[in-house]
């Protein structure tokens, strides 16, 4: 981790797992239609992006669904591009992971601050939670043709790191978190992520209950997620199945969990492996 980069505090941020009126009435099958085309938008609205023809998007999901795996594999692919033209100037963009501090954050956007440059904050909730970092983000975002960020207190790390005090950002951020923004409780906080909202695409992947956690695995496996396994029809089903049962004991209903049970199903004979998840997976 960079010196420039340190936690700020934070906020408790409320998350609600109930259905609404309208999501009860929905068949599992428009269910999963929904969350497939919203995936299939994440695709095309990062593709967006890298091109410069977006300028920043918000992507809103339940931990473990898939919202990382989905922006990292288009911009992965641009990468793959720009090695074969042999062209370094595509190949700019990077994914910001754990707490950053507001001084971080500007150093980070003057590195990337070039035309078609990408900065992926995943489950960086620090940068939304801070507000100098908030008050930063506005104006690297802000919707006038000409973008300048400043920093108007002197820094001796700046200096040393060659990051002058204000720069023109000419490139795009896309925001991949946990927190539901609907949900926040916090006035301040609801008013300074509104602020960034209105600055930003907003795509909320509508997995929020447990009943869509649920057929998201069931989607997600069924287009191939465990191939790598070898597992039969038969262990498929059997698999998905006991997580399903399960699904109010485990300690998280995600994608990463269907992983680590598939872990332990190959690991482990007959039907040891269940008790096992029981041990280790489970409240």
């Amino acid at each position: 981790m960079s010196k420039l980069d340190s936690k700020p505090t934070g906020y408790r941020v409320i998350s609600l797992e109930q259905e609404t009126p309208q999501q009860s009435k929905e068949t599992d099958a428009e269910i999963i239609e929904r969350l497939r085309e919203r995936f299939e938008i994440l695709d095309d609205m990062t593709k967006a992006c890298k091109a410069g023809k977006v300028r920043a998007m918000i992507v809103s999901g339940a931990p473990g669904v898939g919202k990382s795996f989905g922006v990292e594999k288009v911009l992965s692919k641009h990468d793959m591009f720009a090695d074969v033209a042999n062209d370094s100037k595509f190949k700019k963009y990077e994914i910001v992971k754990g707490a950053m501090s507001a001084i971080g954050l500007y150093s980070k956007l003057y590195e990337y601050s070039g035309e078609k440059n990408i900065l992926v904050f995943d489950d960086c909730d620090s940068v939304l939670l801070d507000d100098l970092s908030l008050n930063i983000l506005k104006a690297a975002l802000d919707s006038s043709k000409k973008r300048t960020i400043h920093w108007n207190t002197d820094s001796r790390l700046l200096r040393s790191e060659g990051v002058p005090n204000s720069f023109e950002f000419k490139g795009g951020a896309i925001f991949i978190t946990n927190i539901n923004f609907q949900n926040i409780k916090s006035k301040k906080l609801q008013d300074h992520l509104a602020a960034l909202e209105s600055r930003c695409h907003y795509i909320d992947l509508t997995i929020h209950t447990e009943r869509e956690k649920m057929l998201r695995i069931r989607q997600i496996v069924g287009d191939g997620m465990l191939e790598e396994y070898g597992f039969s029809t038969e262990e498929h089903a059997e698999l998905i199945e006991f997580i399903d049962s399960n699904k109010k004991r485990l300690r998280e209903l995600s994608l990463r969990t269907v992983l680590k049970m598939a872990d332990l199903m190959r690991s482990f004979p007959n039907d040891k492996w269940k008790r096992v998840a029981q041990i280790s997976l489970m409240k």
